[in-house]
């Protein structure tokens, strides 16, 4: 327990030590809230122009979470940086000779980088909820409404979540630009065209944005996902769980 405890404050003096992530993790709540407002008050200028269909199927929550698809790119370079920072300075063996329990030292590291993401992806989550229905006035929704509060909450453990994966790959990979160069354009590119293509949707559907993005909705829409927004999200957490397992397995069994 003493070694568990020691290594949770040697990974959060060295995490608010490195001004880059705690830059990140501002930039993801400055983009995710700015962007969800702005979309928000065009929603609201052009809700006279949408069809009737489109006007009964607006879902304000989720107009709200529009930023969140480039804020989640702030959080994946968190994720990236948290675990990348000590293989591109060399200071992984260092660590490593401190702390030689490798299970110890990587779950330390996840379980503080996860516990800042938790706080910040709440925040942001709630705040632009609250700014993005001030900015569609008379066609918001209330946090009190049916769905809403599992929503808005559903999108902080969302950043998290995202957060935890990048980490997990990080660890596989350890190059930080290898390990952007395969999150940014799988979330990007791979999983939205998946998606969107008929052919491939149903495989599209069990990818980790694509299924936990769910949780965000709360107008159900057209589509044909075999789950609700826990499901989504349940199904998110084993892409989660594995990423991290295959972390730890990668530094466990290679050298630092």
């Amino acid at each position: 327990m003493a070694v568990a405890q020691q290594v949770l404050r040697s990974e959060w003096t060295k995490i608010k030590s490195v001004r880059s992530t705690a830059w990140t993790l501002g930039l993801a709540a400055v983009v995710t809230i700015a962007l969800g407002a702005l979309i928000s008050a065009v929603s609201k200028n052009g809700f006279k122009d949408l069809s009737q269909e489109n006007q009964l199927t607006f879902d304000p929550t989720l107009t709200s979470f529009a930023g969140m698809g480039l804020g989640q790119l702030a959080m994946i370079v968190f994720g990236v940086l948290v675990v990348s920072n000590e293989y591109s300075t060399g200071m992984i063996r260092t660590s490593l000779a401190a702390v030689p329990q490798r299970g110890t030292f990587f779950f330390g590291k996840a379980a503080i980088a996860t516990l800042l993401a938790l706080v910040v992806g709440m925040v942001t989550s709630f705040v632009t909820f609250f700014v993005g229905q001030a900015m569609l006035g008379g066609h918001s929704a209330s946090l009190g409404d049916p769905g809403v509060l599992r929503a808005v909450v559903g999108g902080g453990l969302y950043m998290t979540l995202i957060t935890m994966f990048s980490m997990g790959i990080t660890a596989v990979l350890r190059s930080p630009v290898l390990s952007l160069g395969v999150l940014m354009p799988f979330f990007f590119l791979v999983t939205n065209i998946l998606g969107s293509v008929s052919a491939t949707k149903k495989v599209g559907q069990y990818f980790p944005d694509q299924a936990g993005g769910k949780i965000m909705q709360v107008v159900p829409t057209s589509d044909d996902a075999p789950y609700g927004p826990w499901g989504g999200l349940a199904i998110m957490v084993l892409w989660v769980a594995a990423a991290l397992f295959f972390g730890y397995l990668s530094l466990k069994r290679r050298d630092a």
